[in-house]
């Protein structure tokens, strides 16, 4: 049997205090909430904390844990491997802290947009069901699993 290989991401929804949301702007996917790949080595947390801080300039706190996804279709590979057969998606809630919003390699904007403009901006499929998952967060996190190419395809959407 062969080990799978995975990538194990950390995304976070960050609040200010105005309840706006912070969203940036990718070179190739559009709007998002931030996040990236947990590094080797790193923890969930710190990668979220580290994601945030990168692509916009802000440091947060993480509060909660909202939605765990996996993307089960077959993907480009990284470092040798030809494909990974399914990303795993932590995201979680985070308030912002302090620092100005910049850019970074990652993306060309990052701004604070009101809640309720927020899926105004995001069109990919994916990021938008992780986004609903966190308005209807009430305490419980949501699974999510899904495929994105060729197209998106929601398989399964439950509380666990």
């Amino acid at each position: 049997m062969i080990m799978p290989t995975h990538i194990v991401t950390a995304a976070g929804v960050v609040e200010n205090e105005q309840g706006e949301i912070l969203l940036v702007k990718t070179h190739h996917g559009g709007w998002v909430f931030p996040g990236g790949q947990v590094e080797v080595g790193e923890n969930l947390i710190d990668a979220v904390i580290r994601e945030i801080k990168e692509e916009s300039g802000v440091n947060v706190v993480v509060k909660k844990l909202f939605a765990i996804s996996s993307n089960t279709g077959i993907n480009k590979g990284y470092n040798g491997v030809e494909t990974v057969p399914t990303k795993v998606m932590m995201d979680f809630i985070c308030t912002y802290a302090d620092g100005q919003l910049c850019i970074s390699d990652e993306n060309s904007e990052s701004c604070w947009i009101k809640k309720d403009k927020v899926l105004d901006m995001i069109t990919a499929p994916a990021i938008r069901q992780r986004f609903n998952a966190y308005l209807n967060y009430d305490g419980n996190v949501q699974y999510l699993e899904y495929i994105t190419q060729p197209e998106f395809n929601l398989k399964v959407s439950r509380e666990v």
